[in-house]
């Protein structure tokens, strides 16, 4: 299943028609028990491998791993919001997931731990990475990958691994469907443009994300911007640019507000932005 994570989310965050995307669990008693070590073992060595030194096993161990690591990471980078709503346990593979998603939140009964030591394993698929710089508490992420306690909702919610907690499974998915769809009412631009510059400047200084911004600004600023005759005219025009195209909406704007002025057009064609 982890394999059809990369072409799932990759496809989700191409589609024009997906503004919020949900990841939960199917199951009344878990998100997930964690990683089947059994499933993701396979092709973890080649045919040849019997034959090959060991230089060659370690390559082939290598890319086996990035090609793991990079089917969370899609979520990620997927250009779509992406909540995920957890309960009962969430172990192992489901921190690894949650830290890669934008919004996490979960039921009362939610268990989760950061299982991989109790296999002789390392977190190395995205936990280790990312959730040090999600809950900002080194000290306490060392504590439960080290030892692969089990922490519930409540120590999650107050180091902040998730934003909120609700009742049970049904509550905690209609809790995420409240948030994508508020999330889904908002401008997409500026939605992706959001989630672009927090992931862009989480690694960086506060310095650099700025010129993220200023660079984000420039680029999209000639196919989005509608300059009509002052802020009123733009306020009027803003619930409309959500929901139409551009040019639809400064011919909408034009005609409910007889001084506004069209502006000049970039290009020949009607699909051409206003600015």
């Amino acid at each position: 299943m982890w394999l059809e994570l990369h072409t799932i989310f990759t496809h989700l965050s191409h589609s024009p028609t997906v503004r919020a995307i949900i990841l939960s669990g199917a199951g009344p008693k878990a998100f997930t028990a964690g990683l089947d070590v059994k499933a993701a073992s396979q092709g973890l060595l080649s045919s040849d491998d019997s034959q090959s030194d060991p230089a060659r096993k370690a390559f082939h161990l290598r890319r086996h791993i990035t090609s793991f690591q990079d089917c969370i990471s899609a979520i990620e980078r997927c250009e779509k919001p992406v909540i995920v709503a957890m309960h009962g346990f969430s172990l192992g593979l489901a921190v690894d997931i949650a830290t890669a998603a934008d919004v996490r939140l979960c039921a009362a009964d939610t268990k989760f731990a950061v299982k991989e030591v109790d296999i002789g394993l390392a977190a190395d698929i995205g936990t280790l990475s990312r959730l040090p710089k999600v809950v900002g508490n080194f000290g306490w992420v060392k504590e439960v990958a080290l030892s692969a306690s089990v922490f519930g909702a409540e120590e999650a919610l107050r180091v902040g691994f998730v934003s909120q907690v609700f009742g049970g499974k049904e509550e905690v998915l209609k809790g995420a469907l409240e948030i994508a769809g508020l999330i889904a009412s908002k401008s997409p631009v500026a939605v992706l443009g959001t989630k672009d510059i927090l992931n862009w400047s989480r690694d960086r200084s506060v310095e650099d994300g700025r010129f993220s911004f200023f660079f984000l600004l420039f680029l999209v600023l000639p196919c989005l911007l509608v300059l009509v005759e002052g802020w009123v005219g733009f306020a009027r025009c803003a619930d409309l640019m959500f929901r139409s195209s551009v040019y639809e909406c400064v011919e909408q704007c034009c005609v409910a507000d007889e001084g506004c002025q069209r502006g000049v057009v970039v290009g020949d064609s009607e699909e051409e932005a206003y600015v």
